[in-house]
Formats: structure tokens, C-alpha cells, sequence
């Protein structure tokens, strides 16, 4: 009797999970879809320089063609050179400031029909808000978030309008940032946080056209900006961002490309990254069930395992105040 009671302890233990599994392949939406980039046109923003240039040569040598736009004419021309250089292959370039919605209207004018939108450009300015100046927060969110509306805005109405009707994407560049509260980017993250809830939004708005959104989530990675970032950062803020690790551009550049190319809504990076995209899913979309399994199993755990990093981070502030003070 007693090993029967076990039996059936077992196979009840075997398909609660099956159960769920079937229930999730039955109800995850948006649906798995493949988003070619071979004879695509794929226009990055930011594409001169950092993970935007990254993107531009891999997607160059991908067989699609590449469009980037920046502020600075010298450096794109820059760029234009190196991908010409390493691919054979000649990017089409387009000088504007993605907080000017005319400029950047006159650049989609120019580019033509898109079929990935890469919006990749960001500037984060270090500093502890009581220290900043209100110029340098709006400079962050008017770039960071006012920018990412100014290229989906431009770029939306003939994306909607082509009729080949194979599925595109348009990829916000976010930031671990964007999922997490990091003292010293207080401005920056909201800025990014700010990207979510677009997404999200966006992503019901367009999917009856068959544009698929992703929400990129790169780590500290190593850039030209990053350099100029750690010059300024406060000491706190790299204590604790240091604790997910830094990446190459070229490492996030491939692994942004690969979440585009499969339509994936969240973009998770390092080992960190997909603890994070675990922990912080909420509501947003999900194509993958067996990704949905593990969220809904692995929230509470890493929900846990958030409230012993927040201890951590809080006991060095409180450390380094301390120490201040001496």
C-alpha cells in the first residue's frame, strides 16, 4: 500500500510539470518566428561606433543591406570605410540627431523601406542625482527614450505598409539598467525602464503586421563610451555594477543579432542577464514555453536570490557612507 502511495506521489510529481508544459506550448504568445537578414535592409542608430558598429559589420557580412545613422558625419564616414574594408561591402550612412524628429524623418525619407530597425543609440552621463544638473537628465532621456519614439514614429508608417509580408522587427537597445535600479543611473535607468513599457505596448500594437519586437539587454560592455562612463562613474555605482561583468561589442553584437533573427521579445546576455530576464519577466511576452516553464518556477527562487543582492548593494552603501565619514 504504502509503495503505491508512492507510485502515485511520483507520477503526480512527473506531470504537474508535463501538465504545464502543454498548457504553456498551447497559450505563450506572439508564436516562434524567424526573422530573415539576408537582402534585408537594416538601419542602426548609433551605428558609428561601440555595439551599433559591431551590429553594422556583422549584419554587413550577414548578405543584408546596412544603414546607419549617427551625429557626427567624420564618424561615420569612419565607419563606412572599416565595414567597406573588412566585408566589400558599402554601407549607406545618414547624419541626424535622433532628438530632432524632422532630421530623423528626412534620414527615413532617404533610407527607403526598412525591414529591421535597430534603435541602438544611448548616453548615459555618471552622477548621483542630487549632484546633476536637470540638462543632463533630460540629455538622457531625450536620447535614450524621446530618441527611441522619434525612430519608431519616423520609421512605423511604411514598415506597416510593405507588402512582401514577411516579418520584421524593431530592437530596442535597453540595458541591465533597464531591469534594475543601479545607484549613480538614476536618470539612465529610467530611461531605459522607460524602453519596457514601449515595447510591451508597441509590440500589441503591431504584431498584426507582423512586427516582432526585442528588448535588448547588454551588460557594461567594452565601448568608446564606456571608457569616457568610467571616468566620471562614482565609486559605488562600479562596485555594484561591476558584479555582472563586462562584455566585447562584438559578443553582444552576435547575441543581439541571434534574439532579432528569432524574434525573441527579451534579450538576455551573460549568465547574470538570464538570471535577470528570469526574475524580472512580469508580463512581457514570451515565444519560448519552455523559457515561460522556467520563469514560472524560477521567479520565486531568483525573487530570493534578488533580496540577497540587494542586501549585498545596501550593505555597501552603507559601508562606503561610513567610511566617507571617517
Amino acid at each position: 500500500m504504502a509503495a503505491l502511495s508512492l507510485l502515485s506521489l511520483l507520477l503526480l510529481i512527473l506531470l504537474l510539470p508535463l501538465s504545464l508544459l502543454l498548457l504553456l506550448s498551447i497559450i505563450v504568445r506572439p508564436r516562434h518566428v524567424k526573422i530573415p537578414l539576408k537582402n534585408c535592409h537594416v538601419f542602426i542608430t548609433g551605428g558609428s561606433s561601440g555595439i551599433g558598429l559591431a551590429l553594422a559589420h556583422r549584419v554587413a557580412a550577414e548578405g543584408a543591406r546596412v544603414l546607419i545613422l549617427a551625429r557626427s558625419q567624420a564618424k561615420l564616414e569612419e565607419a563606412k570605410q572599416a565595414i567597406l574594408l573588412a566585408t566589400g561591402i558599402d554601407i549607406a550612412t545618414f547624419s541626424a540627431d535622433v532628438r530632432d524628429f524632422d532630421a530623423v524623418r528626412r534620414a527615413t525619407e532617404g533610407a527607403g523601406p526598412v525591414d529591421v530597425l535597430v534603435v541602438n543609440q544611448g548616453v548615459y552621463v555618471p552622477g548621483e542625482l542630487d549632484k546633476q544638473e536637470l540638462d543632463e537628465v533630460r540629455l538622457m532621456i531625450d536620447v535614450n527614450l524621446i530618441g527611441s519614439f522619434n525612430m519608431i514614429k519616423a520609421f512605423l508608417p511604411a514598415m506597416k505598409a510593405r507588402t512582401d509580408r514577411r516579418p520584421t522587427s524593431i530592437a530596442l537597445m535597453s540595458s541591465q539598467a533597464g531591469q534594475v535600479g543601479i545607484y549613480g543611473y538614476t536618470a539612465y535607468c529610467a530611461s531605459k525602464f522607460g524602453l519596457r513599457g514601449l515595447a510591451e505596448a508597441l509590440q500589441q500594437e503591431i504584431i498584426a503586421d507582423d512586427i516582432h519586437v526585442s528588448l535588448v539587454f547588454p551588460p557594461d560592455t567594452d565601448t568608446p563610451g564606456l571608457a569616457e562612463e568610467n571616468k566620471r562613474r562614482p565609486q559605488l555605482s562600479s562596485i555594484i555594477a561591476g558584479s555582472s561583468g563586462r562584455m566585447k561589442a562584438d559578443e553582444v553584437a552576435e547575441k543581439t543579432l541571434n534574439g532579432i533573427k528569432s524574434g525573441s521579445f527579451i534579450v538576455p546576455f551573460n549568465f547574470e542577464g538570464y538570471l535577470l530576464a528570469i526574475a524580472t519577466a512580469g508580463l512581457s511576452p514570451q515565444r519560448s514555453y519552455i523559457m515561460a516553464f522556467v520563469e514560472v518556477f524560477g521567479a520565486g527562487i531568483l525573487h530570493l536570490a534578488g533580496l540577497f543582492f540587494q542586501w549585498n548593494w545596501y550593505s555597501s552603501i552603507e559601508k562606503w557612507h561610513a567610511q566617507s565619514k571617517q
